[in-house]
């Protein structure tokens, strides 16, 4: 079977929850989502690639009649909130202004960062970026990630690798991925390397383990449809 579909798209509404939770007419659908669109690409342009670099590695965002809700993710939550919050006061006012709703921003710190699929994308790709062998990179983070405690890790580089001219891919892969099994946790990572000779994606899958082995602990939002669940047999 061909393995192209994304593994959270696929997984949605099944055992893992939308990432943007509210509900709209049909006349107003349209301009929320272009909404969230403009409002992730914000932050993590903000976040990510220019100023405190805070590894953000997930956005959530929540909205009610009054009030729009953005959950961070993040491996640094200090240098998102900064000194006496001061970079998170910016960042609401500056969305406040470019949506006219009412905003709040909370900070979920991330545990395990060698875990987080996303993060690990981030590390790989900057690294590249610095000219690094793309090999020991390879290796390193997928050992990182399993004594991190994951049950499996899949990691993919594509294009001009080592700087030849004849662009190709690579992959390294630890324990298991079960990508067709829903019920399995696959946490799934994409980041782009920008290097002189030109742009490496980077891929990277992680198996935590199944669904219903996710302690209550582990759920990080308790709003509507934001708890993964586990699928039952039929």
């Amino acid at each position: 079977m061909g393995q192209k579909i994304h593994p959270f798209g696929f997984r949605v509404g099944i055992t893992e929850a939308h990432k943007s939770r509210w509900y709209a007419p049909k006349a107003l659908y349209g301009e929320l989502l272009i909404e969230d669109f403009k409002i992730r690409e914000f932050l993590l342009k903000e976040l990510n690639q220019r100023g405190p670099f805070a590894a953000v590695s997930d956005l959530h965002i929540e909205r009610t009649r009054e009030e729009l809700k953005i959950i961070v993710k993040t491996a640094r939550p200090g240098l998102v909130i900064g000194p006496k919050g001061s970079n998170i006061d910016a960042l609401t006012s500056r969305l406040q202004a470019m949506t006219g709703r009412k905003v709040s921003i909370n900070c979920l710190e991330v545990g395990n960062p060698d875990a987080d699929a996303q993060l690990v994308g981030y590390s790989i790709a900057e690294q590249l970026a610095k000219r690094a062998s793309f090999r020991r990179v390879m290796k390193m983070k997928a050992e990182a990630a399993m004594n991190a405690g994951a049950k499996g890790v899949k990691i993919q580089l594509s294009g001009r690798l080592g700087g030849h001219e004849m662009s190709r891919s690579e992959d390294i892969r630890m324990g298991a991925i079960p990508l067709q099994t829903l019920q399995a946790e696959v946490d799934y990572g994409f980041a782009e390397s920008s290097t002189t000779y030109g742009i490496i994606g980077v891929k990277v899958w992680i198996y935590k383990g199944l669904y219903s082995e996710v302690k209550e602990g582990e759920i990080t939002s308790k709003a509507a449809g934001a708890r993964p669940r586990a699928r039952g047999r039929r």
